[in-house]
């Protein structure tokens, strides 16, 4: 960090390797504070500022949601507190990892076995159409039953 302090929103954003709407996405979220306005009008942001941006990217790089973010920020403002409650966000974040490992090496078996089997005919005897047209076809439950992953 040799940026001179204090930087603008599109220096912060640099700084941290966000898009500028990014930035705003944190602060509209609460993560980020914003900062006030100079006589000009221009945000301009601190060496703090920028600490808890990195600190959020990198919480994002490794998974955790919005809220858990919220929640972690909010633990890490007090100090002298047992940090238990902080290790199990991060535990219940780990199991959830996993989950999602073991469901993509179920999804990667099923992948491999339905491309393996198609003959590389014509489209109507495809059995990659064929299996995703039917999970009856498929050998794991894959996430299939309620775990779904598409956006709500």
């Amino acid at each position: 960090m040799s940026e001179d302090f204090p930087l603008t929103i599109g220096q912060l954003a640099n700084q941290a390797g966000v898009h500028v709407q990014t930035l705003r996405y944190y602060e509209n979220e609460g993560l980020l504070v914003p900062s006030a306005r100079t006589a000009g009008g221009q945000r301009r942001y601190s060496r703090a500022d920028c600490q808890r941006l990195h600190f959020i990217r990198h919480a994002r790089e490794f998974g955790f949601s919005i809220e858990q973010i919220r929640e972690l920020i909010d633990l890490a403002a007090q100090g002298n507190r047992s940090c238990a409650e902080i290790d199990a966000i991060a535990r219940r974040h780990r199991e959830d990892v996993r989950r999602r490992i073991r469901l993509l090496r179920e999804l990667e078996t099923e992948l491999d076995r339905m491309v393996d089997e198609c003959a590389g005919g014509r489209v109507t005897e495809c059995r990659v159409l064929e299996v995703l047209g039917n999970h009856d076809l498929c050998r794991t439950d894959h996430g299939h039953a309620g775990e779904s992953s598409e956006p709500t």
